[in-house]
């Protein structure tokens, strides 16, 4: 009969440590003991507690400021990238609550870069609004959109803390295409501040250019917080075909 195999101590401590997050006793934002004081506690070496702080701060679970401490880190959001879904449908399926401020709202034109992304001439009419997208009260997304006015007539007069820009365009411009680019980018310091974050920290920004039956409907971009989010992708091939 083969002997159980005992985990390396730093996994000891690493699930230790996170089973005690879990419990409740550190909660988001709180900071746990220094690692001096872990080592102490669980007797071990220093590196063997920095070990399995780091790899909990690789998965996200803590989050470590020089100078300041180690924390615990809010969950990270985890959100399709293949997918174009409602932002407000995705928070309520983890059953969270979504709520959107509307940060700005105007009528717009197509300057040069905007023409060609929306195949229109120059100073054709457009929208642009600015939103943020809070789960639980959290920011998690600052949505920039411009929108196509002669797809999208009534965009101005949305009640956007009762439909989001998505589902109003899923609407009256289902969709027929998408173009999607992702970055990583530090955070500008009004995005920074609608997102509650530090204007070192990195953002994931998604460029996604959605188009319907008549035409390209709106230009996004997507600011997220880095460190609290993250993307995903599942592409099956069957046959030969690839399927979305």
């Amino acid at each position: 009969m083969t002997t159980p195999r005992t985990p390396p101590r730093y996994q000891q401590i690493k699930d230790e440590l996170l089973a005690r997050i879990r419990a409740g006793e550190w909660q988001v934002g709180e900071a746990i003991p220094p690692e001096e004081g872990l080592a102490r506690d669980f007797g071990v070496a220093r590196m063997t507690v920095n070990r399995a702080l780091r790899e909990l701060t690789d998965a996200g679970v803590l989050t470590r400021t020089r100078g300041a401490g180690t924390f615990v880190a809010p969950p990270r959001v985890d959100a399709p990238l293949l997918e174009i879904r409602n932002i407000a449908e995705d928070i309520a399926a983890r059953g969270h609550t979504h709520t959107a401020a509307l940060v700005s709202l105007a009528r717009g034109q197509a300057d040069g870069a905007l023409a060609d992304a929306f195949a229109l001439p120059v100073g054709a009419p457009l929208f642009h609004s600015v939103l943020v997208h809070r789960e639980d009260g959290r920011p998690i997304q600052v949505e920039d959109r411009w929108v196509n006015a002669a797809l999208a007539p009534d965009y101005l007069r949305l009640d956007f803390s009762a439909e989001t820009p998505n589902a109003y365009l899923s609407r009256v411009a289902p969709l027929a295409s998408a173009r999607l680019t992702v970055e990583a980018r530090p955070a500008p310091r009004d995005i920074a501040t609608m997102l509650g974050i530090d204007t070192r920290a990195a953002c994931l920004v998604l460029h996604r250019v959605t188009r319907g039956a008549d035409g390209v409907a709106s230009v996004a971009t997507l600011w997220h917080p880095g460190e609290h989010y993250r993307l995903h992708a599942v592409i099956d091939v069957e046959q030969g075909e690839r399927r979305r």
